[in-house]
């Protein structure tokens, strides 16, 4: 998955935001059953105390008794943290009672120590325990009898903070785990879905793959409704530009017939007449039969260029091409030596790349010693995104050129030895289809000693 990539984005986006609310929603449901939790347990100390208030400041007594009910058999357990305890805040002298679970320790009152009460006038508190433990205080504040005018007796009730924290402890485990098996749940579903989402996308891919490379010819297939609007229009594209390059072709053909048959008729009247102006009018009409054949190829490859679907095999057209040239050059003795991988195709048509391969074969055919290397093979693209490649090399063992040379090669007709056949066109034609084609052509010197052409265009 590339990290430009819409499928990187979207399970991107849908991570973080899974990522996000999980762990605050789980915060959030953890305060919740904290706060639940916690106000059970300080219902539970209060309902406590208010049935040991009720059951031990009775109006038939002068002091306060023990109640009869335990209500908490750990209230008679030794250092249980479950305690009570009823205390005189007006007369210290008056007996402290406590629950057998305190033994011969005491309780603090929050009533001495000065805290606030609530709406309900209880005092809370959170203190250490007789053994050091935390632990929960809630206390009451009546008089005997419930008369306003006797002493005030403190009744405390406590309980153990520990069993608390270890509730909401064990649940916070709990809910970790659960929303972290989800996140990785959802997390699977959301590569799942985006996969899935974007699947019709890589077969759209692939089927504009097979256009290109020439094994389909239009876009087909039952797509979402979402991008079937693309296929309609893209395979539109397609036929528009298949309908220009028509177009064009027919145009050039007509152009080139109209313009060829008069020149024709110019050039043969020219020549059977001997007269300054006759040789003029030929030599004019030979520059301009020329330039027409010239620009009329240029238009076609131009037309040609870009075509959706063109792909060439390279090896099927050098195959023909060499064995034609080791047989016009049969007598000198030049061998031609292939090396073309199989799967080196150019995305283009096959009379280009003939046109090519045929004028730098030609070329180094003729200043070939003994042999003429050609190779050919497929290049991956360096950079995400830039195109394939081909590339195709050209030697010879001849006498090579020097850098000037070198240089001067690829001008119209300009040839550096008048001594080989040819027009000197052969290696600015080459140039010009391979500008044509958006390719690279250089020369540079072969270690085989000759001269050493190369050649990049568009692969399929």
């Amino acid at each position: 998955m590339r990290l430009n990539s819409l499928a990187f984005r979207l399970f991107a986006t849908s991570t973080m935001w899974t990522l996000l609310v999980l762990p605050l929603a789980g915060l959030i449901i953890y305060k919740l059953y904290h706060e639940d939790v916690q106000a059970s347990f300080d219902a539970q100390l209060k309902k406590l105390a208010t049935a040991i208030m009720f059951d031990s400041l009775s109006e038939a007594r002068d002091v306060p008794v023990a109640p009869t009910n335990r209500y908490e058999p750990l209230f008679e357990v030794t250092h249980s943290g479950w305690y009570w305890q009823i205390k005189p805040l007006d007369n210290p002298q008056l007996p402290t009672l406590v629950s057998a679970s305190l033994a011969t320790a005491r309780l603090p009152s929050p009533a001495e120590r000065k805290f606030p009460t609530d709406v309900t006038g209880t005092r809370w508190m959170n203190v250490p325990g007789p053994t050091g433990d935390p632990m929960r205080i809630v206390e009451l504040v009546n008089t005997l009898g419930y008369n306003e005018k006797a002493p005030r007796y403190s009744i405390i009730v406590a309980g153990p903070l520990d069993w608390l924290d270890a509730l909401v402890s064990n649940f916070r485990n709990r809910l970790i785990t659960a929303l972290a098996l989800a996140g990785l749940g959802l997390v699977a579903v959301t590569l799942f879905q985006v996969r899935f989402g974007l699947l019709p996308l890589k077969r759209v891919e692939r089927r504009l793959a097979e256009i290109r490379s020439g094994e389909a010819e239009r876009l087909e297939g039952e797509l979402p409704a979402e991008i079937a609007p693309l296929q309609v229009e893209l395979n539109a594209l397609i036929q528009s530009n298949q309908d220009v390059i028509d177009r064009a072709r027919t145009q050039v053909g007509n152009l080139a017939h109209s313009l060829k048959t008069p020149l024709a008729v110019i050039v043969n009247e020219a020549r059977d007449d001997t007269t300054p102006l006759a040789r003029k009018v030929f030599e004019q009409a030979q520059v301009m039969r020329d330039s027409i054949t010239l620009y009329l190829d240029r238009a076609r490859m131009a037309a040609r260029v870009g075509a959706i679907g063109c792909v060439t095999n390279v090896q099927d057209v050098a195959e023909p091409l060499v064995r034609a040239l080791e047989r016009i050059n049969r007598d000198r003795g030049i061998t031609i030596v292939t090396n073309i991988g199989e799967e080196a195709r150019f995305q283009g048509e096959r009379q280009d790349l003939e046109e090519i391969l045929g004028n730098l074969l030609d070329n180094a055919c003729k200043w070939a010693k003994s042999k003429v290397y050609l190779s050919g093979r497929t290049l991956r693209p360096s950079l995400m995104g830039a195109p394939p490649l081909i590339e195709i090399v050209v030697e010879d063992n001849g006498p090579g050129l020097s850098a000037a040379q070198r240089k001067k090669l690829g001008k119209r007709g300009l040839r550096l030895d008048e001594s080989k056949p040819g027009s000197g066109l052969g290696l600015s034609i080459v140039t010009d289809f391979v500008q044509m084609y958006r390719g690279q052509f250089e020369l540079d010197a072969s270690k085989h000693g000759g001269l050493k052409a190369v050649l990049r265009l568009p692969s399929a």
